[in-house]
C-alpha cells in the first residue's frame, strides 16, 4: 500500500450486516440484510455491478448487534456456501446463484440459535463443508458432502460459539479446530472424533475471536470481555492429544476480532486498542492506537486495520513500538466487517455501503 494510503474509493449502498466479501474468478460474494430477506449476492470485482441474487425470507434483528447475516460466506470450487443468521444453509452455483441444496442447521441438529446469530463461516477440507450449530447430544459440529448436501457426520456436545472453525494439521493430522461456547476443540476431519480439548468458557458465552496457528503444535486463543488470551500446545504421544497452556494473559482480549502472527509477535485489539505481544512469553511490548472494535490484517508483511469507524490504517509490525504509516477514511458508521484482500485489491463494507480500491 502507498505510505499515504489508497486513493479515496468510491462506495455504493449495500444491504445490512456483517459479512464479509469473499473474492474468486472476478466476483465478489457476500451475504447481506435487504429489508426481511437475507441475499447471497455477486458483484462484479471491475464495475461493482451488482450480476445476481439469491434471496430467502429470514431475519435476525438485535438490539446492541443489529440486524442482518454475520457469517461471509466461503467460495470452493464453482460454488458459494453461505449461512444466514438464523441457520439457513446454502450451496448455491457461484456463476448463476442457482440454490443446488440447503439445510436448516439450528432444526436439523436441535440447536437453539445464539443471541447474536450464526456467525461462523461455512468451512471446505477435500469433499466436506463444516458448519457449527451448537446442537448437544453429539451435533455441535456438523460436516455435508460439499456436493450433494448430504449429512455426514456430527459431533460434540458443545453450544456454539461465534468464530470459524479452522483447518489445520497438527502433529501430522489434519483436524477441524473449533472454538465453542466453552471449549477449544480438535476433531478429525474424516469422522468428527474428538482428539483435544481445552476449556475455554467466557461471559456472556461470548467467543467470537478465531485461534492463530504459531506453527503445527500451538495456538493462540483469545476472547474479549475481560477473559484474556492463552497459548496452547497441542502434543500427541501414541494415539492420543494433549492440549496445555504455555502462558496466559489479560493483555490480549479480542472480542470478535482476531489477532495475527508476525516474526514472534502477535498483534491484535485489545478491546478497541492494538497491542504486541511476545508469543513466546507473553509479554506486552506495546499497546496504543485507538481503533475499536476493527478488524486487523496481515499483508506483505504490514498491518492493514480498518477500524471501528471506517478509517484504513496501515501499520508496521514492530514489537518497538507502535508505528502508524498511514490512514485514510473509507466507510462512514460502525464498521465491524472484516476487510477482504485479492489481487492487489481490498474490498470493504459495513452494514449500509461498500467498497474496492487497490492498495499495490
Amino acid at each position: 500500500m502507498p505510505a499515504e494510503g489508497p486513493k479515496r474509493p468510491r462506495k455504493q449502498p449495500i444491504g445490512g450486516g456483517y459479512a464479509s466479501f469473499v473474492v474468486a474468478q472476478d466476483k465478489a460474494y457476500t451475504i447481506e440484510q435487504r429489508r426481511d430477506k437475507e441475499v447471497v449476492a455477486a458483484y462484479d470485482v471491475n464495475t461493482a455491478r451488482e450480476l445476481w441474487t439469491a434471496s430467502s425470507t429470514a431475519l435476525l434483528s438485535e438490539a446492541i448487534g443489529g440486524d442482518g447475516p454475520r457469517a461471509t460466506p466461503t467460495w470452493d470450487d464453482g460454488r458459494i456456501y453461505a449461512l444466514g443468521a438464523t441457520g439457513e444453509f446454502r450451496c448455491l452455483d457461484a456463476a448463476t446463484g442457482k440454490i443446488l441444496w440447503s439445510h436448516d442447521i439450528l432444526k436439523e441438529n436441535n440447536a437453539r440459535n445464539l443471541l447474536w446469530g450464526m456467525a461462523g463461516s461455512p468451512l471446505v477440507a477435500g469433499n466436506l463443508v463444516f458448519v457449527l450449530p451448537g446442537g448437544h447430544g453429539g451435533k455441535s459440529v456438523a460436516a455435508y458432502d460439499k456436493i450433494t448436501g448430504k449429512p455426514v457426520w456430527r459431533s460434540y456436545s458443545d453450544q456454539a460459539g461465534y468464530a470459524s472453525a479452522k483447518l489445520a494439521t497438527i502433529a501430522g493430522e489434519p483436524q477441524i479446530v473449533a472454538v465453542t461456547a466453552d471449549h477449544v476443540a480438535g476433531l478429525k476431519v474424516a469422522d468428527g472424533a474428538l482428539r483435544w480439548e481445552y476449556p475455554w468458557q467466557t461471559s456472556p458465552e461470548v467467543n467470537a475471536a478465531e485461534p492463530v496457528f504459531l506453527d503445527d503444535h500451538r495456538l493462540f486463543v483469545s476472547s474479549g470481555f475481560d477473559h484474556g488470551g492463552v497459548l496452547l500446545d497441542v502434543s500427541k504421544s501414541g494415539g492420543s492429544f494433549t492440549a496445555k497452556p504455555l502462558w496466559t494473559t489479560k493483555k490480549m482480549k479480542t472480542r470478535f476480532n482476531t489477532a495475527v502472527y508476525y516474526q514472534g509477535f502477535l498483534y491484535g485489539l485489545d478491546e478497541g486498542i492494538l497491542a504486541c505481544l511476545d508469543a513466546a512469553t507473553g509479554e506486552q511490548k506495546w499497546k496504543g492506537g485507538r481503533y475499536g472494535y476493527g478488524q486487523v490484517l496481515l499483508a506483505s508483511g504490514q498491518l492493514i486495520i480498518l477500524t471501528e469507524d471506517g478509517d484504513l490504517v496501515l501499520v508496521k509490525p514492530s514489537p518497538e513500538k507502535l508505528q502508524e504509516i498511514s490512514r485514510v477514511s473509507v466507510l462512514e458508521g460502525k464498521t465491524w466487517n472484516y476487510p477482504a484482500i485479492d489481487n492487489g485489491r481490498l474490498f470493504v463494507r459495513d452494514t449500509t455501503e461498500m467498497a474496492a480500491f487497490q492498495i499495490q
